[in-house]
């Protein structure tokens, strides 16, 4: 989806790069203080598909997110797009190429959806530079995407959690970006807002090729979205390739510590881990 645009070089131009949106750590280690989180990570992300981050609570997956999206400095190793390090980017030209929703985005007091939205467009602001007609028609197109056309004037902090979680996928699209990262969109939100904001991130995805990595918790959810899914454990991957050929039986028990059956989901025929217990069990047989 991104346009070109009539701007004159504002500093320093990146050279010209083939752009399939396919982000990549080589030997990555990320840390808090001397505390490492992801460890002599090697990855790739495929450009144009859908990829599901997943693994146990504290395994480092929204730490790599945001290594991924230049908020947190490898303390080793590096992170490419499309074989470019995005650390010699510069941060106007990496925001042209990547919209970020964060696990919990801060709302400004009191502002507006559509005021919410509009901040998407600053990667494409110019100093003393007029709102365009580009600009305006990037903020209605995301409004209509997301369905929050009619929320424009609500105070962001006065919607529902899905609704906000809407207002801020509309921010990322108003950056006009081809690739997404997302952590964790369905946190807090209902089965039916969960669903919402999946469907609305697949509908993205089929309509104009974004690339997309979200972080996820549910796996089911995951193998039924994404085209890739990458599993991570104590900050190492444990696996990563198509749902169907990564989520088995054996790889939930090892990482999870879950025992299982994975199964085809009777709606999609996509992997569907089905827990084990002997609690249920019991009660039932003792029912």
């Amino acid at each position: 989806m991104t346009g070109v645009r009539n701007e004159l070089p504002t500093g320093p131009q990146e050279p010209h790069m083939t752009t399939s949106n396919q982000l990549s750590t080589q030997g990555l280690d990320l840390r808090y203080g001397d505390r490492v989180v992801v460890g002599g990570l090697d990855l790739t992300l495929p450009g144009g598909a859908v990829t599901a981050i997943v693994g146990p609570n504290a395994c480092g997956k929204s730490t790599l997110l945001r290594g991924l999206s230049r908020l947190l400095a490898p303390a080793a190793g590096t992170v490419t797009l499309d074989g470019a390090d995005i650390h010699g980017m510069s941060a106007r030209t990496l925001a042209r190429r990547m919209g970020l929703l964060p696990q919990q985005p801060v709302t400004p007091e009191a502002i507006t959806v559509e005021a919410l939205v509009r901040l998407g467009r600053y990667p494409h602001q110019r100093l003393l530079s007029p709102w365009s007609a580009a600009d305006q028609k990037a903020v209605e197109e995301a409004l209509e995407r997301t369905g929050t056309a009619a929320l424009r004037d609500h105070p962001v902090d006065q919607l529902s959690g899905g609704q906000r979680q809407r207002a801020w996928i509309a921010l990322a699209l108003a950056q006009d970006t081809e690739l997404l990262l997302l952590d964790e969109p369905t946190t807090f939100l209902d089965l039916r807002h969960q669903l919402d904001v999946l469907d609305l991130v697949a509908a993205l995805h089929a309509e104009a090729g974004r690339t997309v990595v979200m972080v996820l918790h549910d796996l089911g959810q995951a193998a039924r979205y994404a085209d890739h899914m990458v599993v991570l454990k104590d900050g190492r991957l444990a696996a990563a390739g198509a749902p169907a050929d990564v989520l088995d039986a054996e790889l939930v028990k090892s990482v999870f510590e879950v025992d299982c059956r994975v199964i085809p989901d009777p709606e999609t025929g996509t992997p569907l881990v089905i827990p084990k217990s002997s609690v249920v069990r019991h009660i039932a047989a003792t029912a």
